[in-house]
């Protein structure tokens, strides 16, 4: 599938959720972290005020992503990371059955998972501080279908360098160069992550 019709196909699928989900409040997280600014060039990750959404625009001014990639939780020894979507928009979830918000938000992502999929968008968790047989117990009742990595110290996020690891749940959405276009320090709604994945996935690549 070319990318155009990647874009084609997400689109109605997004605007038919965006009718029939409200788009509701910030829920609160189990921990609280920063902000972030990126002038393009790597991400770092700085904390300039008290925000929680972080947009980056235009596309120039958005840090590129360095190699982030783990262990399946689901499946161990698999490894999997941002590389298996290579021009898909990648949003990063992260999550720990621990963590109550991290449950509020599940069947959101689930279902943003499931309308975008065919459109060139990719979930991937990143699952931190946790059990891996919890976290794969959690996902199996919750029937989540999109792929998450055990990271029980958090790791992986050196990627986004200087991001808070003690921020659960939090979620980073990429464009379809893996340049960092969003973040949310909070638990998300589908109503939140949508239009920004739709705005994403129709955006033009060079």
């Amino acid at each position: 599938m070319t990318a155009l019709a990647g874009r084609a196909r997400v689109l109605p699928l997004l605007a038919t959720l965006l009718v029939t989900v409200l788009v509701t409040g910030l829920l609160a997280g189990c921990s609280t972290g920063s902000d972030a600014v990126a002038t393009g060039g790597n991400f770092e990750f700085v904390a300039p005020g008290g925000q929680t959404i972080i947009r980056y625009d235009p596309p120039a001014s958005r840090g590129t992503l360095g190699a982030l990639s783990g262990d399946s939780v689901t499946e161990p020894g698999k490894q999997i990371g941002i590389g298996d979507y290579p021009g898909q928009v990648a949003v990063l979830n992260i999550w720990g059955s621990w963590c109550g918000p991290c449950r509020g938000e599940m069947d959101d992502l689930q279902q943003l998972h499931l309308s975008t999929q065919a459109g060139g968008v990719a979930m991937l968790g990143i699952d931190v501080r946790d059990d891996r047989a919890a976290a794969a117990d959690f996902m199996r009742d919750r029937k989540v279908t999109y792929p998450s990595l055990f990271d029980f110290p958090g790791r992986t996020l050196d990627a986004l360098h200087g991001y808070p690891r003690n921020t659960v749940p939090s979620t980073i959405v990429l464009d379809r160069e893996h340049r960092v276009a969003a973040v949310f320090l909070t638990s998300v709604r589908i109503g939140q992550l949508a239009p920004v994945v739709a705005q994403l996935a129709a955006e033009r690549v060079d």
